[in-house]
Protein backbone atom coordinates (compact mmCIF):
# COMPACT_ATOMS: atom_id res chain seq x y z
CA UNK A 1 0.00 0.00 0.00
CA UNK A 2 1.18 3.50 -0.76
CA UNK A 3 1.63 5.64 2.35
CA UNK A 4 3.44 8.64 0.85
CA UNK A 5 0.52 11.05 1.47
CA UNK A 6 0.39 9.96 5.11
CA UNK A 7 4.13 10.52 5.48
CA UNK A 8 3.90 14.01 3.96
CA UNK A 9 1.04 14.99 6.27
CA UNK A 10 2.81 13.51 9.31
CA UNK A 11 5.94 15.51 8.46
CA UNK A 12 3.90 18.72 8.22
CA UNK A 13 2.27 18.09 11.61
CA UNK A 14 5.47 16.95 13.34
CA UNK A 15 7.43 19.98 12.12
CA UNK A 16 4.66 22.23 13.47
CA UNK A 17 4.91 20.62 16.94
CA UNK A 18 1.76 18.54 16.55
CA UNK A 19 0.73 15.02 17.55
CA UNK A 20 0.14 12.14 15.16
CA UNK A 21 -1.75 8.89 15.64
CA UNK A 22 0.11 6.21 13.70
CA UNK A 23 0.74 2.47 13.29
CA UNK A 24 4.04 1.14 14.59
CA UNK A 25 5.72 -2.27 14.61
CA UNK A 26 3.80 -3.00 17.80
CA UNK A 27 0.54 -1.15 18.60
CA UNK A 28 -0.98 2.08 17.26
CA UNK A 29 0.77 4.99 18.90
CA UNK A 30 0.61 8.67 19.65
CA UNK A 31 3.74 10.36 18.41
CA UNK A 32 5.51 13.68 18.19
CA UNK A 33 8.94 15.22 17.75
CA UNK A 34 10.99 13.76 20.61
CA UNK A 35 13.18 16.88 20.67
CA UNK A 36 10.24 19.28 21.18
CA UNK A 37 9.23 19.62 24.86
CA UNK A 38 5.93 21.37 24.04
CA UNK A 39 4.93 18.56 21.68
CA UNK A 40 5.87 15.95 24.30
CA UNK A 41 3.71 17.81 26.85
CA UNK A 42 0.72 17.53 24.49
CA UNK A 43 1.06 13.75 24.55
CA UNK A 44 1.20 13.66 28.34
CA UNK A 45 -2.00 15.75 28.37
CA UNK A 46 -3.80 13.54 25.82
CA UNK A 47 -2.86 10.40 27.76
CA UNK A 48 -3.64 12.08 31.11
CA UNK A 49 -0.27 10.74 32.22
CA UNK A 50 2.19 12.06 34.75
CA UNK A 51 5.46 13.29 33.28
CA UNK A 52 7.29 11.07 35.76
CA UNK A 53 6.11 8.05 33.69
CA UNK A 54 8.53 8.04 30.79
CA UNK A 55 7.58 7.67 27.13
CA UNK A 56 9.61 5.73 24.58
CA UNK A 57 11.26 6.93 21.42
CA UNK A 58 11.51 5.31 18.00
CA UNK A 59 14.60 5.47 15.80
CA UNK A 60 15.24 3.94 12.38
CA UNK A 61 18.96 3.11 12.38
CA UNK A 62 21.55 1.80 14.84
CA UNK A 63 23.76 4.81 14.14
CA UNK A 64 20.98 7.09 15.45
CA UNK A 65 21.49 5.62 18.93
CA UNK A 66 24.92 7.27 19.02
CA UNK A 67 23.29 10.69 18.44
CA UNK A 68 20.89 10.33 21.39
CA UNK A 69 22.77 8.20 23.93
CA UNK A 70 26.09 9.23 25.48
CA UNK A 71 28.58 6.39 25.09
CA UNK A 72 26.19 3.50 24.38
CA UNK A 73 27.52 -0.02 24.88
CA UNK A 74 27.81 -1.27 21.31
CA UNK A 75 27.09 -4.85 22.45
CA UNK A 76 23.44 -3.80 22.55
CA UNK A 77 23.31 -4.09 18.75
CA UNK A 78 24.33 -7.75 18.84
CA UNK A 79 21.66 -8.35 21.47
CA UNK A 80 18.97 -6.66 19.36
CA UNK A 81 19.90 -8.65 16.26
CA UNK A 82 19.25 -11.85 18.22
CA UNK A 83 15.74 -10.84 19.30
CA UNK A 84 12.74 -11.58 17.13
CA UNK A 85 10.28 -9.42 19.06
CA UNK A 86 10.33 -5.61 18.88
CA UNK A 87 12.39 -4.57 21.91
CA UNK A 88 12.65 -1.25 23.69
CA UNK A 89 15.99 -0.73 25.41
CA UNK A 90 16.36 1.62 28.38
CA UNK A 91 19.70 3.39 27.91
CA UNK A 92 21.57 5.49 30.44
CA UNK A 93 22.86 8.89 29.32
CA UNK A 94 20.11 10.30 27.10
CA UNK A 95 21.15 13.37 25.11
CA UNK A 96 19.48 15.60 22.55
CA UNK A 97 15.91 14.79 23.59
CA UNK A 98 13.25 17.01 25.12
CA UNK A 99 13.93 17.34 28.87
CA UNK A 100 10.40 16.16 29.78
CA UNK A 101 11.04 12.94 27.88
CA UNK A 102 14.17 11.94 29.79
CA UNK A 103 13.67 10.04 33.06
CA UNK A 104 14.89 11.59 36.31
CA UNK A 105 17.90 9.22 36.27
CA UNK A 106 18.91 10.43 32.78
CA UNK A 107 17.69 7.32 30.97
CA UNK A 108 15.58 6.98 27.84
CA UNK A 109 13.69 4.07 26.28
CA UNK A 110 14.49 3.64 22.58
CA UNK A 111 13.22 1.09 20.06
CA UNK A 112 14.75 0.60 16.63
CA UNK A 113 11.77 -0.03 14.36
CA UNK A 114 11.54 -2.49 11.53
CA UNK A 115 8.09 -1.37 10.34
CA UNK A 116 8.37 0.08 6.81
CA UNK A 117 6.05 3.04 7.44
CA UNK A 118 7.77 4.06 10.69
CA UNK A 119 11.27 3.69 9.28
CA UNK A 120 10.36 5.79 6.25
CA UNK A 121 8.74 8.50 8.39
CA UNK A 122 11.65 8.69 10.85
CA UNK A 123 14.25 8.78 8.11
CA UNK A 124 12.40 11.60 6.35
CA UNK A 125 11.84 13.50 9.62
CA UNK A 126 15.49 13.07 10.65
CA UNK A 127 14.58 13.17 14.33
CA UNK A 128 13.38 10.60 16.84
CA UNK A 129 9.64 10.09 17.31
CA UNK A 130 7.84 9.65 20.60
CA UNK A 131 5.75 6.48 20.60
CA UNK A 132 3.25 5.64 23.29
CA UNK A 133 0.15 3.50 23.07
CA UNK A 134 -2.95 5.32 21.82
CA UNK A 135 -4.96 5.20 25.02
CA UNK A 136 -5.61 7.16 28.20
CA UNK A 137 -3.08 6.13 30.84
CA UNK A 138 -4.30 3.13 32.82
CA UNK A 139 -6.67 1.93 30.08
CA UNK A 140 -5.90 -1.13 27.93
CA UNK A 141 -3.67 -0.47 24.91
CA UNK A 142 -5.71 -0.85 21.71
CA UNK A 143 -4.52 -3.82 19.66
CA UNK A 144 -5.97 -2.49 16.39
CA UNK A 145 -7.12 0.89 15.09
CA UNK A 146 -10.84 0.14 15.64
CA UNK A 147 -10.18 -0.17 19.40
CA UNK A 148 -8.82 3.38 19.73
CA UNK A 149 -11.28 5.64 21.56
CA UNK A 150 -12.81 8.65 19.83
CA UNK A 151 -11.42 10.74 22.69
CA UNK A 152 -7.86 9.87 21.61
CA UNK A 153 -8.55 10.11 17.86
CA UNK A 154 -10.09 13.57 18.21
CA UNK A 155 -7.05 14.95 20.04
CA UNK A 156 -4.47 13.92 17.43
CA UNK A 157 -3.53 16.58 14.89
CA UNK A 158 -3.29 13.92 12.19
CA UNK A 159 -4.51 10.32 12.06
CA UNK A 160 -2.65 8.10 9.61
CA UNK A 161 -4.88 6.26 7.13
CA UNK A 162 -2.35 3.53 6.35
CA UNK A 163 -3.13 0.19 8.09
CA UNK A 164 -6.40 1.32 9.69
CA UNK A 165 -8.10 -1.80 8.33
CA UNK A 166 -5.29 -4.12 9.49
CA UNK A 167 -6.68 -6.49 12.11
CA UNK A 168 -3.37 -8.22 12.86
CA UNK A 169 -2.90 -8.22 16.62
CA UNK A 170 0.48 -6.78 17.63
CA UNK A 171 1.85 -6.94 21.15
CA UNK A 172 3.61 -4.08 22.95
CA UNK A 173 7.38 -4.30 22.76
CA UNK A 174 9.55 -6.17 25.20
CA UNK A 175 11.39 -3.72 27.47
CA UNK A 176 14.91 -4.31 28.76
CA UNK A 177 17.26 -2.25 30.87
CA UNK A 178 20.76 -2.20 29.40
CA UNK A 179 23.28 -1.83 32.20
CA UNK A 180 26.66 -0.19 31.68
CA UNK A 181 28.40 -3.52 32.31
CA UNK A 182 26.55 -5.11 29.40
CA UNK A 183 24.08 -7.08 31.52
CA UNK A 184 20.41 -7.00 30.61
CA UNK A 185 17.42 -6.87 32.94
CA UNK A 186 14.04 -7.83 31.42
CA UNK A 187 11.41 -5.31 32.54
CA UNK A 188 8.56 -6.44 30.25
CA UNK A 189 8.77 -9.75 28.41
Amino acid sequence: MNFSEDVEECLRVLRAGGVILYPTDTVWGLGCDATNAEAVQKIYAIKQRLESKALIVLLAEERDIIRYVAQPDLRVFDYLQQTSRPTTVIYHGAIGMADNLIAADGSIGIRLVQDEFCRHLIKRFRKPLVSTSANVSGQPAPAVFSEISEEIISKADYVVRYRREDTTIHQPSAVVLWNNDGTVKMLRG
